[in-house]
């Protein structure tokens, strides 16, 4: 398999689809070159979904404000085939019990129905976005009934530092939740704004302000259900450059730029001289398990940092020959060799011409390469938490978001630029998420209504309000350099705190997605917000 540089996956490239029969049918034709190529019809019923599903939920709140008891029923709507079909199940089920872990009996139960619509699979955030709308509307929903503020009612319940997770028994090792909450809470000044806005929704009876709020928790990687591990292969050319090889697929998330990063830090090598090569082939290139669970930068990332130590002792090792000083009085300082009176005695690039091309009887000659598998053992936390400012115009049943203010702990960032534009891809589709893409299929005939991007509706760059990005920094111990999961985080708080917002606005709790202008108006109606227009009063107007 020869990967060239492709765009986006969200989950949907961990399936095979027509590349068995791509290579079924260049082989029936004499290794001629064979395209499969899938209208958009096709696209939208032929590739993967996320899953639809139905969930119940239920706890019990002491007088303390403690969760005590919960539940949960969650059925998952794989479609015609069983693709990531109960581990999406199973993933989001647990979640419900990590982030607010009961006191007591906590009890759960999912299953995956197969249904002949378009199969689902894995997609961003892999069943915690379904789970998470589901659990942080029944935070607010519950702060409601017991007279609690949302944001403190959570602090109350949410996961704290070293908590053992039950299913995959490994302990939160870093955890700035508190903090996000606190900060976002700052930014969008949450008391006195939930305030100002209840006294103009008292007063203003179609247009509504609402200020709502949701967190999350989402583990990075997979460890311990399957195996983790990575490989990563270094070559230091005889300019000084190096050049880097690792089968972790770039999708445009910018992980090839990150593993520069890594390979420039422990080597010292400027990252203009460090070459990750894109196009991998899998007949020469080291094994990677996949693009997946946000788990490239703390999985792949460890496997080139502990290449990239072992290319730097070889180095050295080198120069203490070739310098005939101790290797342990050596160090690399901007690809410079140096030593312990920080003189310079060289550089990585005198280093490698001089070791591929020496003919000492002392010293045999040498290309520096390195090689290694890293196998994580470790699973971590990353958190965030969300604050929605809106506006609901309640006869038209419309939203219009003003401002979203994301605030994660994804560890320490490395690369900033990258990790801002991560969250305001993930915020974009969260919206669509939550107030416009829906599969919409004729119950007559089974076929899709709306399979183009005119019916649709994915927002475009008019649709996307202002975003505030700010990251809480901790330093999760068992990642290369205290990273942790960034990739799928972004787009899992922003429907329900879209929701809880609305249910600030109008008090009224929507349960279904996504909030388009007829299920809120039907909501609306049913709450006695608004009235339904008589055949006479349409005929008069």
């Amino acid at each position: 398999m020869v990967k060239p540089y492709v765009g986006g996956a969200f989950g949907n490239k961990q399936d095979m689809f027509y590349e068995p029969l791509a290579a079924l049918f260049t082989l029936r034709l004499g290794g001629r070159c064979v395209a499969f190529v899938m209208s958009r019809e096709e696209t939208f019923v032929n590739s993967r979904t996320r899953h639809a599903m139905d969930i119940w939920a239920a706890a019990c709140v002491d007088d303390t404000g403690r969760i005590t008891q919960k539940g949960i029923r969650l059925n998952a709507y794989s479609g015609a085939y069983g693709s990531n079909g109960h581990a999406v199940a199973a993933y989001a089920v647990t979640n419900y019990f990590q982030l607010y872990p009961a006191l007591g009996k906590q009890v759960g139960e999912s299953a995956t129905v197969y249904t002949n619509m378009p199969s689902a699979g894995a997609m961003r955030g892999y069943g915690i976005p379904q789970v998470a709308f589901a659990m942080e509307c029944q935070m607010d929903d519950l702060a409601l009934r017991y007279h609690l503020d949302p944001v403190e009612f959570r602090k109350k319940n949410m996961m704290g530092l070293h908590f053992l997770d039950p299913f995959d028994r490994f302990l939160c090792a870093s955890n700035g939740l508190e903090r996000c909450i606190d900060r976002g809470c700052e930014l969008v000044d949450w008391q006195a704004k939930r305030q100002a806005y209840d006294a103009f929704n008292h007063t203003s009876s179609n247009l509504k302000k609402g200020l709502g709020m949701a967190v999350f928790a989402y583990k990075t990687g997979v460890y311990p259900i399957q195996l983790e591990t990575a490989s990563c292969r270094m070559l230091l050319n005889d300019d000084g450059s190096l050049q880097i090889q690792v089968c972790a697929t770039e999708l445009g998330q910018g992980s090839d730029t990150v593993f520069a990063q890594i390979a420039s830090e422990i080597t010292t090598i400027p990252e203009e001289n460090v070459y990750v090569v894109s196009c991998q082939d899998t007949d020469v290139s080291p094994h990677d398990a996949g693009a997946y669970a946000s788990r490239q930068t703390y999985v792949s990332g460890s496997a080139v940092k502990q290449t990239a130590e072992i290319l730097r002792k070889k180095i050295l090792n080198r120069a203490a020959c070739l310098y005939e000083a101790d290797s342990k009085d050596l160090a690399l300082d901007g690809g410079r060799i140096t030593g312990r009176d920080g003189a310079v005695l060289g550089t990585v690039r005198d280093v490698a011409v001089r070791m591929q091309y020496t003919n000492s009887t002392k010293i045999n000659s040498e290309h520096l390469t390195a090689e290694s598998t890293y196998t994580m053992r470790h699973n971590a936390f990353a958190f965030g938490a969300s604050f929605v400012d809106l506006e609901v115009d309640v006869p038209i049943g419309k939203i219009k978001i003003n401002r979203v203010i994301a605030i994660h702990d994804s560890g320490q960032i490395l690369n900033p630029a990258l990790a801002r534009a991560q969250v305001h891809g993930g915020v974009a589709m969260g919206i669509g998420y939550a107030l416009t893409e829906q599969m919409l299929f004729d119950p007559e005939t089974g076929k899709m209504r709306n399979d183009n991007l005119l019916d649709y509706k994915i927002p475009t760059a008019m649709d996307i309000p202002q975003i505030d990005v700010e990251f809480v920094e901790t330093y999760e111990p068992s990642a290369p350099f205290g990273n942790k999961a960034l990739g799928e985080p972004p787009m899992i708080p922003q429907a329900p705190a879209i929701r809880n917002a609305v249910l600030h606005a109008t008090g009224v709790a929507v349960y279904e997605l996504p909030l388009t202008p007829e299920r809120l108006i039907h909501a609306f109606i049913q709450a006695g917000l608004i009235q339904p227009l008589s055949c006479e009063h349409i005929a008069e107007t």
